[in-house]
């Protein structure tokens, strides 16, 4: 019975989350103006930072100096993704940096009660707000995974102890350094030092002849999605108090939002470069504002307003259940062939609509 019913719950997770689209993924398309914005004038190494009182001292409370944090996580774990691509494209962290693209462009990293100019054209438009739920997620989704590389040992010996500047207000709510991240969440430090600990252990183990490849994807994305949803669960209900800064469908998008990347994660999805921006194509390309009806949101494609109705679906089901939809999801993901299926499903139902 159990096989049935799994197929069952993959089929009734699948069409609920199904974005309606168009019938070709273009490769092409999907790599064309490929990188977040301003992504050519980030900080490329360590030392692009500022170097203070023998510290590397990092903003990120500044767009690029956040984007330059996820692009020396890429640069230095480059070589062991050569194996899937040129041009590092199947680095499967590719999805934070571009999500931390989609929401600047879409000015969600702004200051969303509009009390500062932080994150406006005619303000500081580098400037990523503290009011907004959207960088505030995001902050445990680009320095803690960064912090955890560090403690790793991604990047090897450094010079200098690294820095990240606080916030003007809610400093409580963040940490500052590898340590201080580790005194206050010890286990969200431990999901991310997993991930990069096991590409380091991946590269020592190649040495060795017997060892044609020893770097398993599928393990890869396990340990990485294990400590974005890790840290999506620390962080959700430490910023619940700023959705009340969005407009109603706005927090309920970011809401639904959040609730669907863990059904995402039990497929271990691939977020590289190309297969991030194809999918991300169907995300609100603006706020939401008071008075939009997911559905039929006019300055909208149909597959947005798609996905805003599937995810906001599945949010409510998951609800209604108490978690036992995701539970039963997650099991039928449990196995190899299962979530190969379900990443089937999820790309079938896409590339034939």
């Amino acid at each position: 019975m159990w096989p049935y019913f799994g197929m069952h719950v993959l089929l009734t997770v699948t069409l609920t989350l199904r974005p309606a689209t168009a019938a070709v993924w273009s490769k092409k398309d999907a790599t064309e103006d490929a990188y977040p914005p301003l992504w050519d004038l980030v900080p490329e190494n360590l030392q692009d930072f500022l170097v203070k009182d023998n510290k590397i001292v990092i903003n990120a409370w500044n767009y690029q100096e956040r984007l330059g944090v996820y692009k020396n996580l890429l640069n230095s774990s480059a070589k062991y993704f050569t194996a899937f691509g040129s041009q590092n494209f199947g680095n499967i962290l590719w999805g934070l940096p571009l999500q931390h693209g989609w929401q600047f462009r879409t000015g969600r990293l702004a200051d969303p009660s509009s009390v500062t100019s932080c994150g406006y054209e005619d303000g500081d438009l580098l400037c990523i707000s503290v009011r907004s739920w959207w960088s505030c997620m995001n902050y445990y989704l680009s320095v803690i995974p960064f912090l955890g590389a560090v403690e790793a040992g991604l990047f090897g010996q450094l010079e200098y102890e690294i820095e990240i500047l606080p916030p003007e207000d809610r400093r409580a709510d963040f940490c500052y350094s590898a340590a201080d991240c580790r005194s206050h969440m010890p286990k969200l430090m431990d999901a991310w030092k997993a991930y990069f600990e096991y590409l380091l252990s991946t590269e020592q183990e190649a040495l060795n002849p017997a060892n044609f490849s020893s770097f398993k994807l599928d393990d890869a994305l396990h340990l990485m999605w294990k400590a974005h949803v890790t840290s999506i669960a620390y962080a959700l209900p430490k910023f619940q108090d700023s959705l009340k800064y969005l407009s109603g469908p706005e927090a309920n998008f970011g809401e639904d939002w959040a609730n669907g990347v863990d059904f995402i994660a039990a497929t271990h999805f691939s977020t590289d470069l190309p297969t991030t921006n194809y999918f991300q194509t169907f995300l609100p390309q603006r706020m939401l504002v008071e008075g939009d009806a997911p559905s039929s949101i006019s300055d909208f494609s149909p597959q947005q307003n798609s996905v805003l109705v599937s995810l906001s679906a599945l949010h409510k089901t998951n609800k209604l259940t108490g978690g036992l939809l995701l539970k039963l999801w997650q099991k039928a993901m449990s196995t190899e062939a299962g979530r190969k299926m379900g990443r089937k499903l999820i790309e079938d139902l896409v590339l034939t609509q």
